[in-house]
């Protein structure tokens, strides 16, 4: 059965699996001390700069855990967006791991802006108060919305004048740079990102995340909180060879464009049936949209995807996700399929 639950979903492209297979020869040093973890830094330098630090890990959780768990400490707090993934799927790994407390903020779009910054930055010096020490935002956020880079920047420099970092987790950090046709480090750093979690399971690879330090000294102990984080990986080489292939000769522009116009295809099949309504706008690969709740059980029983928000009762919002492997044909079946199930 064919996905719009989520792009960890979809199978491994192709040349990611032939990655893994060529990096399956004879014995290599573990924990990435390898030629193939020193091709994918190398491959992250080209695309960051050559003093760009990187790390690789294996999940998008750990990838935020440990880069907050590098800039912050337990008295501090981490403002963010209350539809953050750190703040609502990450089962309080955050606050578990690092010890310091979440700010949310409620925000329509999924996206801080520095306004938002102000309440926390009340209590600074206050030591019966939580310091706040980290904003950390989402490209793309969890509602599929981009921050443009001036929308980054400016964030970047408010946190900046207060003492604060500014982290972001780019889990599909590719379909925002994507949508906003502009390079990996246009979309970061060069906005005033500190540490960045980048993305690779969602655009196409089998597993496999990366935390990248655009500032040298942050990462002077990450191998230790990385190793003591349980995600150094003994053979590293096997997630290493993945992002080599992910960023050589744009694949991971490739993967995260296609997944992006099939979700434009999607909404605009969508909207055409009586009784939908897309509720977000399209930026990226999700579509959140409200139906019929008579229509949620018989289209899941074809097509797997969550309900996003269960109110109002009579009209659901559900979230559809595209992949780098949705197909037009796929999309155009669902479709077909939403507007029997209305009938």
């Amino acid at each position: 059965m064919r996905s719009f639950a989520s792009d960890n979903n979809s199978g491994v492209h192709p040349r990611i699996l032939k990655a893994i297979t060529d990096a399956n020869t004879g014995h290599a040093v573990g924990y990435g001390d390898d030629p193939w973890t020193r091709d994918a830094q190398s491959a992250f330098r080209r695309e960051f700069g050559e003093d760009a630090r990187v790390y690789f890990v294996f999940l998008g959780t750990a990838a935020n855990v440990l880069s907050l768990n590098t800039l912050a400490r337990s008295f501090n707090s981490v403002i963010c967006a209350r539809s953050a993934h750190i703040n609502v799927d990450e089962c309080g790994a955050p606050e578990r791991m690092v010890g310091c407390k979440l700010v949310a903020v409620p925000t329509p779009d999924g996206k801080l802006r520095p306004d938002d910054l102000r309440h926390a930055l009340h209590d600074v010096g206050n030591e019966h108060h939580n310091q706040p020490r980290v904003v950390s935002i989402a490209q793309c956020t969890e509602l599929g919305t981009v921050y443009t880079p001036d929308e980054v920047r400016a964030l970047a420099d408010a946190a900046h004048a207060n003492n604060m970092f500014l982290h972001m987790d780019g889990a599909r950090i590719a379909n925002a740079a994507s949508a906003l046709g502009l390079t990996l480090r246009q979309v970061s750093r060069d906005c005033g990102v500190d540490v960045l979690s980048f993305g690779g399971t969602k655009n196409g690879m089998m597993y496999g995340e990366a935390v990248v330090f655009f500032r040298p000294e942050l990462a002077r102990e990450f191998k230790f909180i990385r190793k003591q984080g349980m995600q150094l990986a003994s053979k590293m080489r096997y997630i290493s060879a993945q992002f080599s292939a992910m960023l050589t000769d744009g694949l991971w522009r490739d993967n995260a464009g296609s997944a992006n116009a099939m979700a434009r295809l999607l909404a605009d099949l969508c909207k055409e049936v009586p009784g939908v309504t897309i509720t977000r706008k399209v930026e990226t690969n999700a579509v959140f949209a409200s139906i019929p709740a008579r229509a949620v059980a018989a289209l899941q029983e074809q097509y797997f995807f969550y309900v996003w928000n269960p109110e109002p009762a009579d009209a659901p919002e559900v979230r559809w996700m595209c992949s780098f492997d949705t197909t037009e044909e796929d999309v155009r079946a669902f479709a077909a399929a939403l507007r029997e199930a209305l009938r």
